[in-house]
């Protein structure tokens, strides 16, 4: 299949995939207009490269989906594609879901092609294991069992399940006034978010637990506490018609009683919220994307912080310590900043993993970071946007842009890609342009209901 893109036609070189899987597909450099020769050349606006980052990053959920299931794998390798072929991300997933309902909208795919990969998409989630109706961090796309995700961790893991659920209910909305096809696949997708167990993940107690296994129970026993990313498991939760948790919960378990709130400012911007072991700066940026693809933030209050000022501060606070460069790493500035989870590059040169922020900064900077932070500094990431786009020669692959960079080893790059942090971006993006995930997950009457009981207040 290929992406049909009626709006970059002048743009794009049509790519050719095998239609047997991934594997077999080869990259051909695409032709953009520059925005770094403007004699010879027009300079690219800003919405030239907001629709071609949009349907570039598409490919990620689109072309490289792993290939039983049409859902989101883990990661992709370019050079190295059958690492980990066959593990689905069951929150990636989620991103996935809304994404495609992005794609229709922006015309890369037809309706009928995303509803095609819809229907597969949720037979799989329909047979996959399940844990009080919790879907495990990974599942194997094609046996659609559980891959552990550590020792301990081979069960539900009720984060990714909130993550999934969102799109879940992005999907349900977007398509519960269609055709009868739609509709049935509207039905599934609700049914299917409605079966997780919320309130077991509580364990009897005022919190939610992140992970249950049938062999090794709560032994994990991590809590759903803020401020982090988990903010929308616990409205989910309560938003659960059949297993809802009480506002107490929530109260003790994300709010800590209130002591998740903050009276600390840096760069001028008060914090507002105790960002888990980032006190000083705030966390990585994907605390303010995550919970907040289908949840709309602006608006959103409850009677301890406003996450709308809670996320803008946040965003503010890491381009202003990468303006700042305390550590003096190549190209920092008011266009190259952004520090989150991502792939990183190791002391030694290799590649690892790292939650990268700015009390925890490598000189590694995340694309995902500052152009999912767009709704909140919109000046700010455009400036970042066009700072990777002349360096696109290094940092744009055949799924957007490649997931992390440090120009102070040599410019070096991670030349691959993590579906959690694809998604914010594509989506992240389309909420700054149009709204329209916020406007499907806020109309859904569960979701109002959910924020009702938590006494919060919001934007519908």
């Amino acid at each position: 299949m290929t992406i049909k893109n009626s709006l970059f036609t002048t743009l794009l070189i049509l790519v050719i995939i095998s239609c047997k899987s991934g594997d077999d597909y080869e990259y051909t450099p695409i032709e953009f207009p520059t925005d770094d020769d403007p004699i010879s050349t027009p300079t690219i606006t800003d919405e030239e490269l907001l629709d071609i980052t949009q349907a570039e990053t598409f490919k990620y959920f689109w072309d490289f989906a792993e290939v039983n299931s049409g859902a989101a794998r883990e990661r992709y390798h370019p050079n190295d594609p059958s690492n980990s072929e066959y593990t689905v991300t069951t929150g990636g997933t989620g991103f996935g879901i809304m994404a495609l309902i992005v794609g229709i909208e922006r015309g890369f795919i037809t309706k009928e092609e995303g509803i095609d990969r819809f229907s597969k998409i949720l037979d799989f989630l329909e047979k996959s294991d399940r844990f009080h109706g919790a879907w495990p961090h990974w599942i194997n796309g094609e046996t659609a069992k559980v891959m552990p995700f550590s020792d301990l961790d081979n069960g539900g893991d009720l984060v990714e399940t909130a993550f999934l659920s969102q799109g879940l209910i992005c999907l349900k909305e977007y398509l519960k006034n269609g055709s009868d096809k739609e509709k049935a696949i509207a039905a599934k997708a609700d049914e299917l978010w409605k079966g997780v167990q919320w309130d077991w993940y509580t364990n009897n107690e005022n919190t939610l637990y992140w992970h249950w296994s049938p062999n090794n129970n709560f032994a994990i026993n991590l809590e759903l506490k803020g401020y982090n990313e988990v903010l929308i498991a616990y409205v989910l939760a309560a938003a659960s018609p059949n297993y809802s948790i009480s506002k107490e919960v929530y109260t003790n378990g994300w709010a800590s009683n209130g002591s998740i709130a903050s009276t600390n400012t840096k760069y001028g911007f008060p914090i507002l919220a105790k960002h888990a072991g980032n006190q000083e700066y705030g966390g990585p940026l994907f605390w303010a994307h995550y919970s907040y693809l289908g949840l709309n933030p602006k608006g959103l209050s409850d009677e301890y912080l406003n996450y709308w000022n809670v996320n803008t501060n946040h965003a503010k606070i890491n381009y202003s310590y990468s303006v700042e460069n305390p550590k003096q790493f190549k190209d920092y500035g008011k266009d190259c900043w952004g520090l989150t989870a991502s792939y990183t590059r190791n002391s030694d040169g290799t590649i690892g993993y790292n939650a990268h922020s700015p009390s925890n900064d490598t000189g590694v900077i995340s694309p995902t970071a500052a152009i999912s932070s767009l709704p909140y500094t919109p000046t700010e990431s455009m400036l970042a946007l066009h700072y990777f786009y002349k360096n696109k020669d290094k940092l744009l692959g055949p799924a957007g842009f490649y997931d992390a960079f440090s120009p102070e080893y040599n410019y070096w790059v991670a030349e691959q890609y993590l579906a959690i942090d694809q998604g914010p971006i594509l989506l992240m993006i389309e909420n700054y342009r149009t709204g329209l995930l916020w406007d499907l997950f806020m109309q859904n009457t569960d979701v109002k209901n959910g924020l009702d009981k938590l006494e919060f207040s919001y934007t519908e």
